[in-house]
Order: C-alpha cells, then structure tokens, then sequence
C-alpha cells in the first residue's frame, strides 16, 4: 500500500515538473519573439525611425509607414553592405546601433559609446596634438546635438561618408591610450574645435564643398569648421 501511494507521489512530482519545464520553454521563446528586432512583417515606431534615417540617408525610397516590408530589408541590406555588416535585412543590434537607434538590449550604451568614440578618435586623429584630438571628439558630440544629424554617438559614426576611418579600415586598428582620455574629455564637455560640425586636413581633403565651411580653428594638422 505504501509503495503503490510512494509511486503515485512521484508520478504527481514528476508530472508538475515535466509541466513546470513546458511552462519555462514557452515563457522563453514567448520573451524572444517580443523582444525580437525589427525584421520582415514587423511594425511600429522602431520601423518608423529605421525608415526615417534610411530614407535621409538616400537607403529608403519607399513612404515611412513603419510597416517592415521588402523595400525597407533592401535599405537595411544596402546600409549594412555599405558599413560592414552582416546584410541579412534584419535590422539587429548591431544594425540599430550602426542607423544611430537604441534598441531595447542596449544596457551598456553608455560605455559602448565611449569605446567607440574612442576608437574613431584613435582613428581619425593619430598623431595628432591631444587637444586636436579632444576636438575631434568633441565634433561628434556637437553633430549628436546638431539637428542636421543623427542623434546618438553611434548614428554619427556610422554615417555613411562622415568618417574615412570606416571605409579604410583605420577604425579596426588598436586604440590609442591617448584617445580613451580624449573621449573622456569630450563626454565631460571640453571642445576645443569651438563648436565645429566639421574638420578636414587640407593636404588630403578631396572635397571642395568642405573648403567652403567657415574655419573656427585649426589643430595640428585638421581644420574646424562650422
């Protein structure tokens, strides 16, 4: 008698945990698809920023709809063939960082944008008095409050044409000690360009357009410009 009720006590045990592990897989796939980013079929207001910097970009062509739909993947893959992403049209957090968007994963924005504010210092100002290279630090963080560009540290890195470090391959070469301080230097609010929205080195530049920029000051080899 008292082995047949053991048996049963089991069976009941083993039962409410086998449901209990059904209960957690669905609990978790559930937490993923709600979490999921933005890929074909979804919507939204994520799709709608997405479409609105691809658009402004030249990317998108279509309306801004905030509807996931085959012309917006294409802008996705566009974007990501041109900033060395994996174009598979799903815009994931890499993606979204790349387009200046903060995804919902995104708890260490904040040192993740030093680090890249850093790197691109590192990149765009090697050799460069240390001052020069805090105001190139600084020219991110005015275009970041600028209104004429995307609004997070990371959209105006990856701008597409901003910053030859990302198409030369300079922004994987290791960073300068030099350049973590003057990121530092930079969040904390110190801008020597004087409030540039522009540098250029004028040994190098190609573009005539950016001769026309009003000079604020020149720093080792880069001028400012507004």
């Amino acid at each position: 008698m008292f082995a047949e009720r053991f048996k049963k006590a089991w069976q009941i045990m083993f039962i409410v945990l086998l449901n209990l592990c059904i209960i957690s897989f669905f609990t978790l796939n559930t937490t993923y698809e709600v979490s999921a980013l933005s890929k074909m079929g979804s919507r939204g207001s994520e799709v709608t920023k997405i479409q609105t910097r691809l658009k402004k970009w030249g990317y998108y062509k279509g309306s801004v709809d905030g509807i996931y739909g085959s012309q917006t993947k294409s802008a996705v893959m566009k974007f990501q063939k041109k900033n060395g992403l994996k174009a598979d049209g799903i815009a994931g957090p890499a993606t979204l960082k790349a387009i200046g968007i903060s995804s919902t994963k995104g708890s260490n924005n904040g040192n993740s944008d030093y680090n890249l504010l850093a790197r691109v210092i590192s990149a765009e100002a090697r050799g460069e008095p240390y001052t020069g290279q805090v105001a190139v630090g600084a020219v991110i963080l005015n275009r970041v409050r600028h209104s004429s560009f995307p609004d997070t540290i990371a959209g105006v890195c990856y701008q597409p044409g901003a910053f030859t470090c990302m198409t030369d391959g300079q922004i994987n070469v290791e960073v300068a000690d030099s350049a973590y301080k003057a990121a530092r230097d930079a969040l904390n609010g110190w801008d020597p360009s004087g409030g540039a929205i522009y540098y250029y080195n004028p040994k190098t530049a190609q573009s005539n357009w950016i001769y026309s920029r009003p000079t604020i000051t020149t720093i080792g080899r880069h001028r400012f410009c507004k």
